[in-house]
């Protein structure tokens, strides 16, 4: 992750986008490839549809490519605005585990408010 995190930032900073890369354009950014992403799968029904989908090796680099993209945006943001993206994703983990406990969750696709009624 270091090296990916490291290479970003001298991507960005070669070409002097640091500017250009407030948090509200790489938010937006960020929405944009997500967005892009899914329109891949938009119009599919079932999982057995998009798995067929990522086996065609020319909309599976187009679908890497959109999630590299995502990851380099988020990546950057974090570079840039001094964010600990390791530290945040455990720490949400943690917090995400505590609202899903395995006992009451396994195999069950209700949100958290759901278990507490």
């Amino acid at each position: 992750m270091k090296n990916i995190k490291m290479e970003i930032r001298r991507f960005v900073k070669e070409r002097c986008w640091e500017k250009f890369h407030s948090p509200k354009n790489l938010s937006m950014s960020i929405a944009i490839e997500a967005a892009e992403l899914m329109e891949h799968f938009q119009w599919l029904d079932t999982v057995d549809q998009a798995k067929k989908l990522l086996k065609d090796k020319t909309k599976r680099v187009e679908i890497e490519d959109e999630l590299a993209d995502i990851a380099i945006y988020l990546l950057d943001f974090c570079n840039l605005y001094g964010i600990d993206f390791e530290k945040i994703i455990l720490n949400k983990l943690k917090k995400t585990e505590k609202r899903y406990p395995v006992k009451l969750v396994k195999g069950s696709i209700k949100k958290y408010t759901e278990y507490k009624k």
